[in-house]
């Protein structure tokens, strides 16, 4: 098929980017986990590499020519495969975003696997405790790329990794660090901790507290396998989540700053106690 240069935004090849939510793609009931919208050629970049399967390609006409690697790679192996083209503004009625960082793409959501097959050879893992804004995941998913993180976990009242915004900040990186959720209930530590520790793990929950280790205490780096818990920056950790922790943490700080938010502090975090250094 080549590109289709489209006219009508009514059309049904259009529907998935009409203004679906991102929670109403998850449930799509056309597909078994679901679908999400990819934007820019980075993510889908990443998203192909990491195997998951698309279903369209969608972008402004500005875009083509930038695109046009991405758009022979997809005929390529389906010659079939939809591309479609739209106006400026055609693009902006379906889909009524204002601007994005390139094409957008529709994949399948592919199926989460179980904390125990994700955490089997990992050493340290994130967890991240119903964090709600997409910036911020998405800023700690980079993080945790770039500075040794085996996988994320995520809470049941974290928002998903896989939204648009969260995957477009995280530069794609979202299908390159392994992740799935953890516990099935809001209190997600009552059964979440106890199964990290069955599968050999220590946790740390940063969090402010009179008798949290400093991030540099070298009981921490000694853990052969530690899962680093973070909270949001208004709220942090639940107190249930700190008491079933095995440490509470803390990153020293100066000028009587007593917190960063969850994207820093991951940072800060993961590079203090990496196990893979790099020359």
């Amino acid at each position: 098929m080549p590109i289709v240069r489209l006219s009508d935004a009514g059309d049904a090849r259009l529907a998935v980017y009409a203004g679906a939510t991102d929670a109403q793609l998850r449930d799509d009931p056309e597909y078994a986990n679901g679908l999400f919208i990819g934007e820019s050629r980075k993510v889908i970049e990443r998203a192909l590499a990491a195997g998951v399967r698309p279903v369209s390609l969608f972008l402004e006409e500005r875009w083509l020519d930038q695109t046009m690697p991405l758009i022979e790679r997809l005929l390529a192996s389906d010659p079939a495969f939809p591309v479609l083209l739209a106006t400026r503004d055609l693009f902006r009625a379906v889909t009524g975003y204002e601007v994005t960082r390139g094409a957008l793409a529709a994949f399948q959501r592919p199926a989460l696997p179980s904390v125990p097959d994700l955490l089997e050879g990992a050493r340290r893992v994130a967890v991240l405790e119903d964090v709600a804004n997409y910036t911020n995941i998405g800023a700690a998913f980079r993080s945790a790329a770039a500075l040794g993180i085996d996988a994320v976990l995520v809470t049941p009242s974290c928002h998903d990794p896989l939204y648009r915004r969260a995957a477009r900040v995280s530069m794609g990186t979202v299908f390159q660090v392994p992740w799935t959720r953890i516990g099935c209930v809001r209190d997600w530590a009552v059964e979440g901790v106890p199964l990290l520790r069955s599968l050999g793990f220590s946790t740390a929950a940063l969090a402010l507290a009179d008798d949290a280790l400093p991030l540099h205490d070298a009981r921490l780096r000694a853990c052969e396998r530690l899962a680093l818990v973070l909270g949001t920056e208004g709220d942090g950790l639940a107190p249930s989540t700190v008491a079933a922790c095995d440490y509470v943490v803390r990153i020293p700080m100066d000028h009587g700053v007593d917190s960063l938010n969850v994207a820093a502090a991951s940072a800060v975090a993961f590079w203090e106690l990496r196990t893979k250094w790099r020359d």
